[in-house]
Formats: C-alpha cells, sequence, structure tokens
C-alpha cells in the first residue's frame, strides 16, 4: 500500500504524520530531536507487509506546536505517544525510535506494558545530567523561557540552503536532506522557513541522572533491539551505550558502521535487523 498522510486531533492539538498500512505487525515510529516523520521513508521499501505509522512529534513537521503554557519534556511526550496509540486504536504495538525518538520510546516501554516490543536506534533512555548541573541547567531554562522576544525566523528563496545545512549537519545524502527539508519547512511570501517550534531548542530544564536511567531500562519489561552506529556520538559515548545494555530485561544489540542517520543511509541493513527482531 501507498504512503498516506494523516492528522489525529488529541485535546485540540494536531498530530500528524505518514501512514504505510500493511497486514503484519503495528510500528509507531519516533523521530530525533529537529527531524520528522519522514526520518523513516527510506526504510519502507525494506520493511515490507509492516503496518507503520510515522509520527511528528509536538513541534516538528506537520504537528501542532505546543501553547504557550505547555512544555516539551520526555513526560509529555510519553503521554502524547499513549494518546496517538489510543487515537489508532492500538492496545498492543511495536515502538521504533530515532535518537530522541529512541529516547522518549525506551522510557515509554519503561511505563507501558502495551509496548510489546521496542526498537532503538542511536539512543536508549535518553541524555543524562549530572546532579552538580542541576541549578545551572533550570535557571538557563528558565531565562531563555521567559524572554517575550521571539527570534524571526530566516526565510529561504530556495531548498538549497537548507538541505545542504542539514548534509552538512548530520552528514546525510542529498535525497534523505531533502526528505526532511521538504517535511520540516513552510512556504512563506519570499521563499521557505522552518517549521519547527522555536521552543525546542531552548535549554532542557531537568535531565535525568545515571541513575534514574538505570532504574527506568530495569523496568522495560519487553524484548528491546539496540541499533547503534560506530562511532558513537561525542555526547553519548562507549561504553556508556553499551552499558546501559545491561540493564535490560530483554535487550539484544547490532552495531554497525554508520553516521548518527544510519537508519536512513543503510536502510536495508536496518530493516533486516528490524525485521529478523520482530520475527
Amino acid at each position: 500500500m501507498s504512503l498516506q498522510p494523516f492528522s489525529l486531533q488529541l485535546a485540540g492539538q494536531v498530530a500528524s504524520g505518514l501512514r504505510r498500512p500493511g497486514p503484519g505487525p503495528r510500528v509507531l515510529a519516533l523521530h530525533g530531536w529537529l527531524d520528522n516523520a519522514a526520518s523513516f521513508v527510506p526504510l519502507l521499501d525494506h520493511l515490507p507487509g509492516l503496518d507503520m505509522v510515522m509520527l511528528d512529534l509536538p513541534g516538528h513537521g506537520f504537528s501542532s506546536h505546543l501553547s504557550r503554557d505547555a512544555s516539551y519534556t520526555t513526560p509529555a511526550a510519553i503521554c502524547h505517544v499513549l494518546d496517538v496509540a489510543d487515537a489508532l486504536g492500538w492496545e498492543r504495538f511495536t515502538l521504533l525510535g530515532h535518537s530522541m525518538g529512541a529516547g522518549i520510546a525506551s522510557l515509554t516501554a519503561s511505563v507501558s506494558e502495551r509496548v510489546e516490543r521496542l526498537v532503538a536506534i542511536e539512543a536508549l533512555g535518553g541524555l543524562r545530567g549530572p546532579e552538580s548541573e542541576t541549578a545551572q541547567r533550570l535557571r538557563e531554562h528558565v531565562d531563555a523561557s521567559r524572554r517575550t522576544a521571539v527570534r524571526p525566523l530566516r526565510v529561504f528563496p530556495t531548498l538549497a540552503a537548507p538541505i545542504r545545512a542539514r548534509m552538512m549537519a548530520n552528514q546525510l545524502s542529498e535525497a534523505n536532506a531533502r526528505l526532511l527539508v521538504e517535511r520540516g519547512v513552510q512556504e512563506v511570501p519570499g521563499g521557505y522557513r522552518w517549521r519547527t517550534d522555536q521552543r525546542l531548542m531552548l535549554p532542557t530544564a531537568i535531565r535525568l541522572t545515571e541513575g534514574q536511567i538505570d532504574n527506568l531500562l530495569q523496568a522495560i519489561a519487553c524484548p528491546v533491539q539496540v541499533i547503534y552506529a560506530t562511532p558513537a556520538q561525542s555526547y553519548y559515548p562507549e561504553p556508556l551505550r553499551s552499558d546501559r545494555l545491561a540493564h535490560l530485561r530483554h535487550g539484544q544489540l547490532a552495531v554497525l558502521p554508520g553516521t548518527h542517520h544510519v537508519h536512513m543511509e543503510r536502510p536495508a541493513d536496518i530493516a533486516g535487523i528490524i525485521l529478523r527482531f520482530l520475527g
């Protein structure tokens, strides 16, 4: 079946994304920070039969920005994922996440038995924050959040510049950068500007400690397939990222050469791992 855009109304908020229906397992895919649902499009040809729902997380892609009295937090993201599953009529489902989406997916699995399987690409449990940085991190978030001035977004006359920026920032091919950019911008007088909510750039208010992340990973009851690209990202180094696997009850790891967006750049290899895991 062909790829279909969708929108769901959730308590006044629009949750948008892309869906490729199929008779196989239900898979809800969560993209990384400042990406969108198109992040998973390269995988589709290699995942025949799966019922794939690729979500634009709040503030990304075609989904609504949060209201000014709401914040982008991990607990809110977990609730949003479960609300989307409710709207789809899915009681049980597999979560597939990349980067930030993998962090949200793994923490959703830690608190909900509705997740029957989890595939986490390039993250597991989310970013940590040393306890000694807690006050400074919160202060920076509050100060940035209370500024009233909204920075005018740059207007690009064509898509060439944002595509080139994504290629350089994320080591993406032109085709894959274009997928993300075309869903991540809106047409305005004079050209294009990013759709993404600027508040996603705010410093994170509070991060979990490593001990808290360990506890959450230990609570995941479902089977987990972790996929890492090598070399590791500087903010998620070895041996930390492999050590987290030890806290999973039913976890397995695949490592292959590639960049942070390995699922876009090596879709056949990643899809093969996913299909073997889903059985």
